[in-house]
């Protein structure tokens, strides 16, 4: 599905991306972790096209996705700080998304998540009066609202209350079981254990491993996903 090969990224003297290659296919849930500066912003973003690659590539079923836009319809992506004009009420945010979507979207909108965090009966509520949980919520609820075949998710729970982080985490598997690529960015690896099948770790720039979380249960004989992750870093 999303096939990332040698991929290398360089700003000035800095590499933040080393000869990377990940392979992510539909029905997974991947974890996309690694210590600040591991470059795994920088490659969510080449995935997104949002960075171009200094050499290597990366194909969005089986399609190069320079100069082609066309597969950036088939991702919600959810940033780790939504960014909105502030004078924008949350209705408008998606009727904003809906007009500039229409186009190249022609199947059900997915607003489970919308209803789930009770967003419908705050649409005159303005952005810049919203707490960080909420926009998350908004964030969120954008992010799946147009149905589509991939997710990336930065640090989704961030600034979430338990009861809107458990309503993510079960829309997240329900999403997973039907089949959707998923992938997830995360320091709270605790919040990862019940939904991630497969992991990426990265640190300088550099691909460390990446492994089904039931390999890397396996070799490092601990079933929470933060133990399994420190006995490794340790035993480098």
């Amino acid at each position: 599905m999303i096939i990332a090969t040698n991929v290398t990224k360089k700003f000035g003297r800095l590499t933040v991306l080393n000869n990377v290659s990940v392979n992510c296919n539909k029905g997974e849930c991947i974890a996309l972790i690694g210590p600040n500066g591991s470059g795994k912003t920088t490659l969510v973003k080449s995935i997104l096209g949002m960075v171009v690659p200094d050499s290597g590539f990366i194909t969005f079923n089986g399609l190069n996705i320079l100069h082609n836009w066309e597969y950036r319809r088939h991702i919600g992506y959810m940033p780790q700080i939504g960014r909105y004009p502030e004078n924008m009420t949350i209705g408008h945010a998606f009727a904003m998304m809906k007009d500039i979507r229409k186009a190249e979207h022609h199947g059900p909108l997915d607003e489970e998540l919308l209803h789930s965090f009770g967003l419908p009966t705050i649409m005159e509520k303005r952005m810049r009066t919203l707490s960080g949980g909420t926009t998350q919520r908004v964030s969120a609820a954008l992010a799946f609202l147009f149905n589509p075949d991939v997710l990336i998710l930065d640090e989704p729970t961030a600034g979430l209350d338990p009861i809107a982080s458990e309503i993510l985490k079960e829309k997240i598997v329900k999403e997973k079981e039907r089949g959707k690529l998923i992938i997830i960015t995360s320091h709270i690896l605790s919040e990862l254990d019940d939904l991630v099948t497969q992991v990426i770790y990265m640190q300088d720039g550099n691909l460390l491993f990446h492994k089904s979380l039931q390999n890397l249960q396996k070799d490092t004989g601990e079933a929470k996903l933060s133990r399994a992750i420190a006995f490794i870093m340790k035993s480098k």
